[in-house]
């Protein structure tokens, strides 16, 4: 090769590089170590084998419509009839004890609480066992501070929920978590220091969550064992407390046509079935939902996706922008909350479904703790709005008083909008004119009928390795 060529070679690499280099530079990749099941940390706040967590192989992770859900989508996290999967308890006289001062001071300066207020933080959370392969901002503990890095929680893996479905604790170590802030469509997963892929391992599969608007009373899971037991689980409690439903009754979509996407999402939730979007972001909370896939009236196992088509597309008016965005942190009332979701597959099955789900796994019900805790989410508890009340957002038969722009009103917590009952107590979010409180959970998943052991609703439901990879 004469000296000519090379040099000429030289410049049409420098030059593929400079335009490769000016492509990433407003928005380059966010790297995301790999945590796997049973795979201890390297810098962990407690010891993996102290007894704090148990995580399961048993479940696979489920394929998702849109890469940002909600802390209360159906079918979101998993349960099982060990409730033992997290020793909270045990977790809090570790922090507790003053031999522990300084881990427990890093420790709750990532939550933003301060050491006084680690119980009664601690009692607000959920046990539950992730269903999806999900985003955390994850904290080793080095020279006596918390180091937070990207991680990729492995499905199977158990974490502790506040009271708006965000992960806030991982069970085995505890490790304090807090949400994604990257974008969800461009991540580099590192897999390594004994992390190696796992199987089923999917880029379309993961997800990062966002707080659900309200605080509620109870989160309904999947038994990852039994996908057709449901189990409604009220938030602050451990598993002692858990009444179950059968998810296999079925859900009708309701009629979404001219609502907004926020109301849509909150019928679906009530319904039990989850809203799935396309697109590279999440539509805004106003945008006029124009059709669904599938139609109303079809029947849907607990917890599939509904895939919402909406006027105009447009990302959330949450702060996010449009393209690719990111997950905002649970403190930050106006937050971005927009990601990159992934497009849907034809035929692919929601949250509960068994499409790209492990062996034996199915339907499954919402999730509905979040956290109303100190430094979370700004949004106030408030009660659902009664099913059945009319729509205020369809576009069809405004209400001829100017619509209330206030703060949705406060109440009681609402339950979950995971279990199965008559019409369910919505959740995702902001009430209407019409509020009702959740009672206590029962072991029926509905809310507005006395507890049984199948949920009282009229609609039937389905049965329920390499060193990195570039999105």
């Amino acid at each position: 090769m004469t000296l000519r060529a090379f040099m000429h070679r030289i410049t049409v690499l420098a030059i593929f590089a400079l335009l490769l280099s000016g492509c990433e530079k407003g928005n380059p990749l966010t790297v995301v170590k790999a945590v796997a099941v049973g795979v201890p940390s390297l810098a962990p706040f407690f010891e993996e084998n102290s007894g704090l967590g148990r995580d399961t192989t048993a479940v696979r992770s489920q394929p998702v419509q849109g890469s940002l859900q909600q802390g209360d989508t159906p079918g979101l996290y998993g349960g099982s009839k060990q409730p033992t999967i997290c020793d909270v308890a045990k977790l809090e006289r570790f922090l507790t004890d003053p031999r522990n001062h300084q881990k427990a001071q890093a420790w709750a300066g990532v939550l933003n609480i301060g050491t006084d207020e680690i119980p009664e933080y601690l009692h607000r959370l959920t046990p539950v066992l992730l269903r999806h392969d999900t985003l955390v901002k994850n904290h080793d503990y080095k020279k006596e501070k918390a180091v937070p890095y990207n991680s990729l929680l492995q499905a199977g893996i158990s974490i502790l929920v506040d009271e708006q479905g965000l992960p806030a604790v991982k069970c085995s170590c505890g490790n304090p978590l807090r949400p994604f802030e990257g974008d969800t469509g461009r991540i580099s997963v590192q897999f390594e220091d004994g992390n190696k892929k796992w199987a089923g391992y999917e880029r379309e599969s993961v997800v990062a969550v966002k707080p659900a608007p309200r605080k509620l009373a109870r989160i309904a899971l999947v038994d990852v064992q039994e996908p057709a037991r449901g189990i409604n689980r009220p938030v602050g409690s451990t598993g002692d407390k858990d009444t179950t439903f059968n998810t296999k009754k079925r859900r009708t979509v309701p009629d979404l046509a001219g609502t907004t996407f926020a109301r849509a999402v909150r019928e679906l939730i009530d319904a039990g079935l989850a809203a799935g979007y396309a697109g590279q972001g999440v539509p805004s909370d106003g945008a006029k939902v124009t059709a669904t896939d599938p139609p109303a009236g079809a029947e849907l196992p607990f917890g599939q996706y509904v895939m919402l088509t909406v006027a105009g597309g447009g990302t959330s008016t949450s702060g996010g922008k449009s393209g690719p965005t990111t997950t905002p942190p649970p403190p930050s009332p106006g937050a971005k909350t927009p990601l990159t979701s992934s497009p849907p597959k034809p035929g692919s099955s929601g949250p509960s479904g068994s499409s790209g789900g492990r062996p034996g796994e199915s339907s499954s019900p919402p999730p509905s703790s979040s956290s109303g805790r100190p430094g979370v989410s700004s949004s106030p508890p408030s009660s659902s709005t009664a099913p059945g009340a009319p729509s205020p957002e369809k576009s069809s038969s405004p209400p001829s008083p100017p619509p209330s722009t206030g703060s949705p009103p406060s109440s009681a917590p609402v339950t979950s909008s995971a279990p199965p009952a008559p019409p369910p107590a919505t959740t995702s979010v902001p009430p209407t004119s019409r509020p009702a409180t959740s009672p206590a959970a029962t072991s029926e998943p509905a809310t507005t009928e006395p507890a049984t052991t199948e949920p009282a609703t009229s609609e039937p439901a389905a049965d329920g390795p390499s060193s990195t990879v570039a999105a």
